[in-house]
């Protein structure tokens, strides 16, 4: 029987100004979420480095923002931006398990 190994996931860090201009908000936008406490971040070198999954969930339920990231920052290059229904989401075990069955035999 073969173990499932957890994937692991590595932590993606972004800084006030690259967050700004990913999500298309000023960056006093991203300093009111981190005052607020509705991002993620940690302080390296007396900087801000705000972590981008958190960055995600906050755009995703603030209205105003969610259009912005969707006019002017990274959504407006991606045609299918969230998946709302987490019942079409890909599973950790459909996607390992789809890696698996699509491995070659030797000959």
């Amino acid at each position: 029987m073969t173990e499932i190994q957890p994937i692991s996931k590595e932590i993606i860090r972004v800084s006030i100004s690259e967050a700004g201009r990913l999500f298309g908000v000023n960056p006093q936008t991203i300093r009111r979420a981190i005052r607020d406490k509705e991002v993620t971040y940690v302080v390296v070198a007396g900087r801000y480095k705000i972590n981008f999954e958190s960055l995600v969930k906050w755009s995703q339920l603030k209205t105003t923002v969610k259009n912005k990231t969707d006019k002017k920052g990274i959504g407006q290059y991606v045609d299918k931006w969230k998946i709302s229904n987490t019942l079409f989401s890909p599973s950790v075990k459909s996607v390992i398990k789809e890696n698996t069955e699509t491995k070659e035999l030797p000959e």
